[in-house]
């Protein structure tokens, strides 16, 4: 889907600028965002939230774990930091909007309002400051080395790239309604809440492009490249699949998740933020810290 989408870009003139902060940006967002909506209008909250801020919780302690055993992580741009300032923001309005109200469609409006002034705003911030780059550029670079590259003379033919971008989006939502069907069954069959589901198996689910494209910016050692694609993931989960679902599909937050998933939310993108901020290096041994710290949110979770 996302290939065929920078095709049609490409085509049709769009800058790489733009195809990295929007559709490339957007695509590798779009597994999560299509299981929320599916699963709130399936009457599964707890698939539909818990995907959101499972996600989270995995990009910071799985994903961030793994590029860091991959290749060790220093975070210099000032833009980073300020996006994980960002990060962390929009982690806590979820946090305590969730706590007093449900997801209704003003909150979607309030969330989507704000990812849009947040991409305008990377725009600015890029040609300002092309050096510099921030999360929601990093996000794009990190899903086209995948592809290897932004080139306009590797583009196919416009008629191809729109099959194969329409093609990929019937396949990803095909996908994702039995990834809701199976998480459903799954908690129904063996008893688990659908929120453990939800936080765990679909959030991970959902979560493989942001492991692979980060991966693969640590193989080639683009470290800070790989930290920016976690930092605007996560932007982009609450703010863009949190939006979007409140306004297709209204639902409630669990309990459950107020009282603890949300704050460890919180609490990781705190960690993550100190070691930007402070110049720490997140290497070897940090990586396998965060992996441990992601095994025992896992333990504590998963019902005995």
């Amino acid at each position: 889907m996302v290939r065929g989408a920078v095709g049609v870009a490409t085509r049709l003139g769009v800058s790489p600028l733009v195809i990295g902060l929007t559709l490339v940006g957007f695509g590798t967002s779009t597994p999560e965002l299509v299981t929320s909506v599916q699963a709130s209008m399936a009457g599964s909250p707890g698939i539909a939230v818990g995907n959101i801020v499972g996600s989270n919780i995995a990009n910071i302690l799985l994903i961030m774990g793994v590029a860091a055993l991959v290749a060790p992580i220093a975070v210099s741009s000032a833009s980073l930091k300020r996006d994980g300032g960002i990060m962390i923001a929009v982690a806590i309005l979820f946090a305590a909007l969730s706590a007093v109200a449900d997801l209704s469609r003003l909150t979607g409006v309030v969330f989507v309002s704000l990812l849009v002034a947040y991409v305008v705003f990377s725009f600015r911030q890029e040609w300002a400051a092309p050096a510099d780059h921030g999360a929601a550029y990093d996000k794009g670079v990190a899903a086209l080395e995948v592809d290897g590259g932004f080139s306009p003379s590797r583009a196919s033919s416009l008629g191809w790239s729109l099959t194969l971008a329409m093609g990929g989006l019937v396949l990803v939502v095909i996908g994702g309604k039995f990834l809701v069907d199976g998480a459903v069954a799954l908690a129904r069959g063996y008893g688990i809440s659908e929120t453990v589901i939800g936080l765990t198996i679909v959030a991970v689910g959902t979560s493989m492009p942001e492991l692979v494209t980060s991966v693969v910016a640590a193989f080639r050692r683009q470290a800070e490249v790989a930290f920016g694609n976690v930092v605007g993931s996560n932007i982009y989960n609450i703010l863009g699949i949190g939006g979007v679902t409140a306004l297709i599909a209204p639902t409630t937050v669990p309990p459950e998740m107020v009282r603890f998933d949300n704050l460890i939310m919180v609490g990781v993108s705190l960690v993550l933020f100190a070691f930007a901020w402070t110049g720490l290096r997140i290497g070897r041994r940090e990586g396998g810290l965060l992996i441990c710290g992601y095994l025992i949110y896992l333990v504590v979770l998963w019902p005995k």
